[in-house]
């Protein structure tokens, strides 16, 4: 068994080389139909078979001008396109669900700065915070994976294209509930928006798996974000457009630019199934399909990506304490990281720990698919959701258990919770998010080289 899933992961290395050079020419072009339409790869598709012997390097004074702008020679993110006129794989057409448009707030102005995302060397730069040689072209230009602008969304209770068992990323902010279902964040990785009056980015990036939101706002600034086309530790690298400055998606602090020491606020966010979303926020909303672009949704091009030993563009060296893809839950505060393996918090479902002086506890629940496993998302293996939570409610410290009728039970009140840390008491307490990612151990191990690994 093991042997045939190399082989197909192989096979998938070949498909999604190709499909870089697609998504190159057409990643950011008008919207087509899916029909026939070969699938784009993220923001890091492995290199093609002409590029995968040669060596990449970092551009030198003489051309550090070459990178294109966003918009440069047809690049520009197109308007969305009438529900009507676009639709993506799984939609219904007349029988669709009401999209629902949410006012958005504004982003600030582009600003008269120099540019990090096509000079990162320019003089009036602070020093950047990273070794620019180590940033990585994934292939695509500049927004040549488009990000979503304030898109529309679905009512959840109506919305029958989603698979219970696939993957969600859940954001509330008061009392506002989202859904970002991985078939559309796969394809697109930032979505730009205002959720619960907060300008929010959410973001996805596959090679590292992990998922994050952060609040737009820095200062009197409102930006907004782009997929820059580069990796760095084979993690999404963002920009803003409002100064383009270059950001890490995994650690929300900008890296190279006008605004490098900037750090962006973090908004707890959790991957979890649509069937888990749907019985915690009946009155929520789900990202809508018509997102304006023809993709291929609910078609994974990163098969078998978490089946394989080694990550894409990644040159970083390996923490020998766990297998580089091993799916870890991860924190961090303060420069610090700890993780905790799936496989561990899979086992034990509940995990009481201590991180930054906080008293905290981890949760685990089976039956949310991987969005990195089958070519048909809905059928990836069984990887579930977690969350993790302040151990403690109303002043009280809670002493979480698996309950028999699904849930979590605290042995003080009786009160069952979800795996959203929501109450089965209507009037209850919710319990306190605490943000953390669900990614590969490479990824936390390179970020966060000292991170402790918790319940080894």
């Amino acid at each position: 068994m093991t042997c045939k899933m190399r082989l197909v992961s192989a096979k998938a290395m070949i498909g999604m080389a190709a499909a870089a050079l697609v998504i190159a020419v057409v990643g950011c072009s008008a919207s087509a139909s899916t029909s026939g339409a070969a699938p784009a790869t993220g923001s890091q598709p492995p290199p093609t078979a002409e590029e995968a012997g040669a060596e990449q390097t970092e551009p030198g004074e003489s051309d550090r001008d070459v990178v294109a702008a966003p918009g440069d020679g047809g690049d520009e993110q197109p308007e969305p396109a009438p529900e009507t006129t676009t639709m993506a794989a799984g939609t219904r057409g007349d029988s669709s669900p009401a999209v629902i448009d949410f006012e958005p707030i504004a982003s600030t102005p582009r600003e008269d700065v120099p540019s990090g995302l096509r000079d990162r060397r320019h003089p009036d730069h602070p020093e950047p915070l990273i070794d620019l040689s180590e940033i990585r072209s994934g292939g695509p230009p500049p927004d040549g994976i488009p990000p979503l602008e304030n898109p529309v969304f679905e009512p959840a209770g109506e919305v029958d294209w989603l698979p219970e068992v696939e993957p969600v990323l859940a954001l509330e902010i008061n009392g506002d509930a989202r859904a970002y279902p991985l078939r559309i964040m796969t394809w697109h990785e930032l979505v730009n928006g205002t959720v619960g009056g907060t300008p929010v980015t959410v973001s996805y990036c596959p090679l590292c798996n992990s998922a994050v939101a952060y609040d737009r706002r820095v200062g009197d600034r409102i930006l907004d974000f782009g997929t820059s086309g580069e990796l760095f530790n084979s993690s999404l690298v963002m920009y803003d457009r409002q100064t383009e400055s270059l950001w890490s998606h995994y650690t929300g602090q900008a890296v190279v630019g006008h605004l490098t020491g900037t750090e962006l606020d973090l908004i707890p966010v959790q991957t979890v199934s649509f069937e888990d979303f749907l019985s915690s926020y009946p009155q929520g909303h789900v990202l809508s399909l018509s997102t304006g672009y023809g993709r291929s949704y609910g078609q994974n091009p990163y098969e078998f990506y978490d089946s394989s030993s080694r990550p894409f563009l990644f040159s970083g060296p390996f923490d020998s304490r766990l297998e580089p893809l091993t799916r870890v839950l991860a924190l961090r505060a303060e420069g610090e990281g700890a993780v905790i393996p799936l496989d561990v918090l899979s086992e034990r479902h509940v995990v009481p720990f201590s991180f930054a002086g906080r008293e905290l506890v981890a949760l685990f629940e089976p039956g949310t698919a991987s969005a990195l496993d089958s070519p048909n998302i809905a059928e990836g293996r069984d990887v579930g959701a977690t969350g993790v939570f302040v151990r403690s409610v109303d002043g009280q410290p809670l002493d979480l258990s698996v309950s028999a009728g699904g849930g979590f039970v605290d042995a003080s009140t009786g009160v069952v919770y979800d795996i959203l840390g929501r109450p089965s008491d209507p009037g209850g307490t919710a319990l306190e998010p605490v943000e953390h990612l669900d990614t590969f151990w490479f990824a936390a191990a390179a970020f966060y080289p000292d991170a402790e690994i918790i319940g080894q």
